[in-house]
């Protein structure tokens, strides 16, 4: 089974809330919501990856120093293997906007489970929810 390497942002603005973002249709797992990230590529670190994506994804740049690892999951899909590890970002430069027609969407993080999420992102929200409350 292949093994998928993505990266994750939980995006914190000053009143504690958590970007998420919703899949657009077309792509695998449409409509449901998911924190901003991609995949790694070849010859990056996470982190590259990650202020890569979020800056094609969201228009913000994001120092390497402002991503703090929180945890990761680790989830069986059907035909690949799926590990991504997630970072918390309370500082960045710009306004979030949506580049790539995606909904966006800033979220309380008592209030996450009530946004349907793929299985890979459901496990990460208890150490999010301990992390800002």
């Amino acid at each position: 089974m292949k093994l998928l390497l993505v990266v994750a942002a939980a995006m914190i603005d000053a009143d504690g809330r958590v970007l998420i973002a919703q899949r657009p249709e077309g792509k695998q797992l449409a409509g449901l919501w998911e924190f901003p990230g991609g995949k790694v590529e070849p010859g990056e670190r996470p982190e590259q990856s990650l202020i890569r994506e979020l800056h094609e994804e969201l228009d913000i740049s994001v120092k390497d120093e402002c991503l703090a690892p929180l945890t990761f999951a680790s989830h069986a899909y059907e035909d690949f293997h799926l590990l991504m590890p997630l970072y918390v970002c309370r500082r960045w430069e710009g306004f979030v906007r949506s580049k790539e027609g995606q909904a966006l969407k800033w979220v309380r993080p008592k209030d996450l489970r009530q946004y349907p999420m793929p299985p890979a992102d459901e496990p990460l929200l208890p150490a999010l929810v301990e992390l800002i409350g």
